[in-house]
């Protein structure tokens, strides 16, 4: 007699606790190999860029729009109106190519920062073949006279440039070393006394801590040290003398610097009977 084969039992579904399932494998896999292939493309695209870059590339491709017909060809300078242009011309033409796209414009505005006109710059190019310098120049707001070097400067002091003697601008004079570093103080005291202001030759900084003002008419002001002394002596000086005239009846030196009084200096050649000083304040 034969025997029926036997019945196989059906394996169960539900896998064992000590694998885990196959469906839940497959996704991770692909999900790796995706990561893998985006991490050798984006190596691959560095090092292609990398050999690009050492081959010269982004200046071939800068000299290539050059030959196209986006070159250099015209430099146009705006907002200079006290500074002499032809210095920005010969930086902007200056450069290493002349293909616009490689022109190094930051270069370009470095070098202008260095004209102490030049209070800031924009360099821009204008396709197809224009570079644009728009300057932002300093205003002149004091001469400053050192030994025989005359030059304008702005309020904080910076050199602008030179001035020739026969071409003076109507602005306030400094002389002494250093005095251009203070010019910010000379001009406010100068904004509280305009009548002073209105009449003053020249202001000198004398030994690097106050200033000496020399009116028109000759007369000397000595002012103290200090910012704040220098201005209250200086105001109550300019009121007294619109009440008494002071200034153009010939006194050598008004001597403010001891706080709340005033000596006067009288030349050799006045008497005292014609020309009585002012009493003390």
């Amino acid at each position: 007699m034969s025997r029926a084969p036997a019945k196989r039992r059906p394996s169960s579904a539900r896998p064992s606790k000590g694998r885990p399932a196959r469906r839940s494998v497959k996704p991770i896999e692909r999900r790796a190999n995706k990561l893998a292939a985006w991490g050798f493309g984006a190596f691959v695209l560095i090092l292609g860029a990398g050999a690009g870059y050492a081959l010269g590339l982004p200046a071939k491709v800068g000299e290539a729009a050059g030959d196209a017909g986006f070159r250099v060809r015209s430099i146009e300078v705006q907002g200079t109106h006290n500074m002499d242009p032809r210095p920005i011309y010969a930086i902007a033409l200056g450069q290493k190519s002349e293909s616009l796209p490689l022109v190094d414009v930051g270069a370009i505005r470095r070098q202008l920062l260095g004209f102490g006109w030049v209070k800031d710059a924009r360099v821009m190019r204008r396709y197809p073949d224009t570079l644009v310098v728009d300057i932002v120049e300093r205003t002149p707001a004091a001469l400053w006279q050192d030994g025989a070097s005359l030059t304008q400067v702005d309020k904080d002091g910076v050199v602008l440039g030179r001035v020739p003697i026969s071409a003076m601008p109507d602005l306030p004079l400094m002389t002494g070393a250093g005095a251009n570093t203070h010019s910010a103080q000379l001009l406010s005291l100068l904004d509280q006394a305009p009548a002073i202001r209105a009449q003053l030759a020249s202001a000198n900084w004398v030994g690097q801590r106050r200033w000496d003002l020399k009116v028109a008419s000759g007369e000397v002001i000595a002012l103290p040290e200090g910012e704040a002394a220098a201005r209250d002596a200086l105001a109550k000086f300019a009121r007294d003398d619109k009440a008494n005239g002071y200034i153009g009846r010939g006194y050598l030196r008004f001597d403010l610097r001891q706080p709340g009084k005033m000596t006067v200096r009288l030349p050799h050649e006045i008497a005292p009977a014609t020309a009585k000083p002012p009493a003390q304040i």
